[in-house]
């Protein structure tokens, strides 16, 4: 088998499930936000939309969390706030994913909302509010890192934004 066939093979799936969240964008409001997991071969593939970048951002973060834990009876004990400056939309997606892995992993912390705003030099702003992850209900295997494969950050031709990444658990 050639190897662009065997690449053809390989991101049909994703194609796929980049096909679908566009149908389902085009029949929300253009002020919808929304995520989703997806079934991922031992891994967890969040995908969000928004209308603006950083609201996409935040739905990621929701994601996230929603694929392994239950929050809402957790209670905020904490507000962390972390600027990121990065070189695409799709390194700032990985950062904000990374920063609430990091505080899971090395604080016990688990968030219960998150706000993401725009920062002047063209990154952004992160606030989490966090509660100890004991008080969350854990559902799922924690994420672990987040994947460079099928990452993706960008607005459609419309100009609603969308990401899909995939999270080592």
């Amino acid at each position: 088998m050639s190897s662009s066939r065997r690449s053809w093979i390989r991101s049909a799936p994703a194609r796929e499930v980049d096909e679908e969240l566009a149908r389902l964008r085009e029949r929300l409001a253009p002020g919808d936000c929304g995520h989703r997991t997806v079934p991922h071969t031992a891994d967890l593939r969040v995908e969000a939309w928004a209308p603006t970048r950083e609201s996409c951002l935040a739905e990621a973060v929701q994601g996230l969390v929603d694929g392994f834990a239950v929050v809402t009876a957790a209670r905020p004990r904490r507000t962390a706030e972390r600027r990121f400056i990065a070189g695409s939309d799709e390194d700032l997606l990985v950062a904000v994913i990374d920063e609430v892995i990091y505080r899971l992993d090395a604080d016990g912390q688990i968030p219960v909302a998150a706000d993401v705003r725009p920062a002047p030099e063209g990154g952004v702003v992160l606030v989490l509010s966090l509660a100890d992850v004991s008080e969350a209900e854990i559902t799922g295997a924690a994420p672990k890192g987040a994947s460079l494969h099928d990452l993706r950050c960008a607005p459609d031709a419309a100009g609603r934004w969308s990401c899909g990444i995939t999270i080592d658990v």
